[in-house]
């Protein structure tokens, strides 16, 4: 196999220590407290284990691959130099993690055989583990027991020792006075919350975007785009709504995840059924937060959602516009992901899916979808063969959400050309012949490494796209392609007209195509 060699996945062990609000309490617990932490302190029953959290702001635990969990643990049977866990502890006894929850949970998911699909991860997320993390989790299970073992082979090293080998029963010896150091933040909950912050900014920055889901974590932006990513399962953000507003969130959130994450991306891409936002991943969650603050730009109150109702709005409006983006819901202009969200070589580009929200906004606000669909499929084939002029726009704004209001017009430019009756083979050179857009060039010519024998993922996938294209089913009523998630079947001759069900009077369509545009 050629080109880059595939990174070991990273795990997700965010269920293993429970998160709670830091705020619950006013003042710290004091008196005699634990000056280190040791295996069996880890195991699901007992008191210590049982009674840690992390704050509920805190980012997911989902940084470690497998090999540097493996690495971690076989320092910890080692004795090696680990550096201290800083906890704080609430006046009701709470014991919060401030630094040192992917240690903790490192240690947490080998001693209870939890890589993220165990019983503590299973019962978190209501017994739903998505497929990629089961395989994950799989591949951690297999390479941590061959590289160092079971924790529950050393337990019975120590109660066979004749059965095993004198290293192994060594080490079942030496985990039994392994330990870890703790430290312990003194001070209110205000110096815990400095504490977290101060630690984990000198440790590993944390971004823009992490920074506001953390400040705004009581707002309905926040809290929607949490519920989104672990499609309403995981921690309940919203536990203490009213049932009906919990029971909404959690169902409309499981809706949008399945619109924008299914189905699931494979690498290289070998199939044009494909999600709208790529791969599900920890980088999800500052995407999803992006969305549903652009799709709720419109909304002016900027408080605290103290019952969930703020929470319900955010969501309903971003499930509206995602329906819009591709659904199989009537309003659904069905965009197929390859030809707008998507590089030619598969990769998911943010910046053309943040452009195409506000796009497909302005079409619904200003009533313009049926404009869109009359010009639609020279507009997929003008902006499919200029699509790297989304990143060259963008570029220019320094980031993707900067420029997504720029590649947005961008958009509109191409749609009011061919609406004037501009020819489609002409509508860029009058786009770039205009100030704002002298930066595009006629042609984008990517340089390939020419020393590489065998084609690497990028080149794989878009060989199978570009090749997969041409033979792509296309809706019988405006000509842009179709995606699986958005197909209607539609009666050629309409019902009212005397159409009938047989197989000579239906057609591929999209959902609007068919309910709204045709009607």
């Amino acid at each position: 196999m050629g080109g880059v060699k595939n990174m070991p996945e990273k795990i997700n062990l965010d269920a293993l220590i429970p998160r709670e609000d830091l705020a619950m309490s006013e003042t710290n617990t004091r008196g005699r407290r634990k000056d280190s932490v040791s295996s069996v302190d880890l195991q699901v029953n007992e008191f210590f284990f049982l009674n840690i959290n992390k704050p509920d702001f805190q980012r997911e635990t989902t940084e470690w691959d497998y090999i540097k969990v493996a690495n971690f643990i076989s320092s910890f049977l080692s004795n090696e130099l680990i550096p201290a866990v800083i906890l704080w502890q609430s006046t009701g006894g709470n014991i919060f993690v401030i630094d040192g929850a992917h240690r903790l949970s490192a240690l947490i998911a080998w001693i209870n055989n939890d890589y993220g699909d165990g019983i503590i991860s299973r019962k978190v997320y209501n017994g739903n583990i998505p497929d990629e993390q089961m395989q994950i989790a799989d591949k951690a299970r297999k390479y941590i027991e061959k590289k160092i073992g079971s924790y529950q082979t050393f337990k019975d090293a120590l109660q066979n020792t004749n059965l095993y080998k004198d290293e192994t029963v060594k080490i079942a010896r030496l985990l039994s006075s392994a330990a870890i150091q703790l430290q312990w933040v003194e001070g209110d909950v205000s110096s815990a919350e400095r504490s977290f912050f101060n630690i984990n900014q000198q440790a590993a920055p944390i971004n823009k975007t992490e920074l506001k889901l953390i400040e705004s974590r009581k707002k309905a932006t926040c809290i929607a785009a949490r519920a989104i990513m672990r499609s309403g399962l995981g921690h309940k953000y919203w536990a203490y709504f009213p049932e009906e507003n919990q029971r909404q969130i959690e169902t409309i959130s499981n809706e949008i995840y399945n619109i924008m994450f299914l189905p699931k991306l494979q690498t290289p891409i070998k199939t044009l059924d494909i999600p709208m936002c790529g791969k599900h991943n920890h980088n999800a969650l500052p995407i999803i937060f992006e969305v549903v603050k652009i799709c709720n730009s419109n909304c002016s109150s900027n408080e605290d959602d103290l019952d969930g109702s703020l929470t319900v709005s955010h969501l309903k409006q971003t499930r509206k516009i995602v329906r819009i983006l591709n659904s199989n819901h009537a309003s659904s202009l069905g965009l197929h992901p390859i030809i707008y969200f998507y590089a030619k070589n598969g990769s998911f580009r943010v910046s053309a899916f943040y452009a195409f929200v506000l796009f497909v906004m302005e079409l619904d606000q200003k009533r313009k979808k049926d404009l869109f669909i009359r010009n639609r499929k020279n507009f997929e084939k003008i902006f499919y063969d200029n699509s790297d002029a989304v990143q060259i726009l963008a570029r220019r704004k320094r980031s993707a959400k900067n420029g997504m209001t720029v590649v947005k017009e961008f958009l509109f430019e191409i749609l009011n050309s061919l609406e004037k009756g501009i020819e489609k083979d002409e509508v860029m050179d009058i786009i770039r012949a205009k100030k704002d857009y002298e930066c595009l060039p006629k042609s984008i010519v990517l340089e390939e490494n020419e020393s590489e024998v065998d084609f690497n993922a990028s080149q794989k996938s878009e060989i199978f796209i570009m090749n997969s294209i041409k033979t792509s089913h296309k809706c019988a009523i405006c000509g842009g392609f179709l995606h699986k998630n958005s197909i209607s079947i539609d009666h050629i001759e309409r019902k009212q007209d005397g159409g009938i069900a047989t197989l000579n009077n239906g057609q591929l369509s999209h959902p609007y195509c068919n309910t709204g545009y045709k009607n």
